[in-house]
């Protein structure tokens, strides 16, 4: 009895740290359905056709709401931007899981990615840092996350496979989302069609791998010594 009466004060009361953790874990949720309702009105009339009433409204919330989470329209917009790119790069991974040859490989790479509106709508993030260089820094921690990601994915599927990869996979990484950034931009103010910017990509890139054969090995290329080990090879 004694144990149950001493217990009970506390439980009515609740526990602090179960309070705190439900009133993130609600945060999250409410941030979740905002970049989730914000991101296609932004990607469909851009940054300066949507109000942040507009979206309080697709999402059934109040625009005191936004500007408590993101305090304005444009950090709003970034964090979408960003949100999608990962996105993207997680599919963009996904996709390429089943190809057998390097050449595969790369082609399902960049047919997912041009397909995608998001490194157009990640682009007119970065334009937008330019004058708010408040929101740089997530651009740099979504950029790195992207490279690290693909390096790790890249060499995940040349050890996998046994490829001879051409270049250090991080390298790989930065170079192939480089190229994306860059022919989908030059792309859409020509009105290129997905499978252009698809070819495209293709040629800029190249061959980024060689298939395993006979004579090659695994091998993951290191920045310090790339010219020497190809000369071997």
């Amino acid at each position: 009895m004694t144990g149950k009466s001493v217990q009970a004060p506390f439980e009515t009361a609740g526990d602090p740290k179960h309070a705190a953790r439900a009133t993130r874990s609600a945060g999250r949720k409410m941030r979740s359905l905002l970049l989730d309702a914000a991101s296609p009105l932004f990607k469909e009339r851009g940054l300066s056709g949507t109000s942040i009433a507009d979206i309080a409204t697709a999402a059934n919330a109040f625009p005191s709401q936004i500007t408590y989470y993101f305090r304005t329209k444009e950090a709003l917009f970034v964090e979408c931007a960003c949100r999608d790119l990962l996105y993207l790069a997680r599919a963009t991974e996904q996709a390429a899981l089943k190809a057998r040859s390097p050449r595969e490989y790369t082609h399902a790479l960049a047919e997912t990615v041009t397909a995608s509106d998001s490194v157009a709508f990640f682009a007119e993030a970065l334009t937008l840092t330019r004058r708010r260089q408040d929101l740089a820094p997530l651009v740099e921690r979504t950029i790195e996350r992207l490279h690290t990601e693909g390096a790790r994915a890249y060499a995940g599927q040349v050890a996998r496979h046994g490829w001879r990869s051409l270049r250090a996979p991080d390298e790989s990484s930065r170079r192939f989302w480089a190229v994306a950034i860059g022919v989908i931009l030059e792309g859409y103010a020509m009105d290129r069609s997905p499978e252009q910017l698809c070819g495209e990509m293709l040629r800029v890139l190249g061959e980024q791998a060689k298939p395993n054969g006979e004579a090659a090995r695994l091998r993951l290329v290191d920045d310090g010594d790339s010219t020497s080990r190809d000369e071997e090879g």
